[in-house]
């Protein structure tokens, strides 16, 4: 059963080694700790019998909540772990008083804009060669 839980530095250090091969190349190992550390940050895991099977997070903006990302090891994809991530980032930016909620998804990765939308996300703005100098993100957002 899935259930998930706040992310710790040990969480981290768990999945620190294979970030690329597990999960995605966006960010390096040390990017994410620093997110980790940081106090406008926070993060959720997605666990299995101990296994980490996805991780999320948000950072706390001045003027709204940021979701930095939401990943899910790759084989473990299309089985409602980044829906159940997606939920938890909602429910806990709430506590913040911000109106609205914003991301970044690459132009390419359909399901992942699928699941913004049917959590009533919608496109506001483009990014030009976003992600690796290559490919462009839509900046979604929706109320909190």
């Amino acid at each position: 059963m899935v259930r998930i839980e706040k992310m710790d530095i040990d969480d981290f250090i768990k999945i620190k080694d294979i970030l690329e091969s597990e999960f995605d190349d966006f960010w390096t190992p040390n990017i994410l700790e620093g997110e980790i550390k940081s106090e406008l940050s926070h993060y959720f895991i997605a666990k299995d019998n101990g296994k980490i099977l996805g991780f999320a997070g948000f950072k706390v903006m001045p003027d709204d909540i940021e979701i930095t990302n939401i990943v899910t090891r790759k084989l473990n994809r299309g089985h409602g772990i980044g829906k159940a991530l997606l939920e938890t980032i909602i429910s806990e930016s709430k506590i913040y008083g911000k109106k609205n909620i914003t991301l970044e998804v690459n132009k390419k990765n359909i399901i992942a804009i699928n699941l913004y939308d049917s959590f009533g996300f919608e496109k506001v703005g483009e990014r030009s060669k976003y992600y690796n100098g290559t490919d462009d993100a839509i900046i979604m957002t929706r109320p909190l």
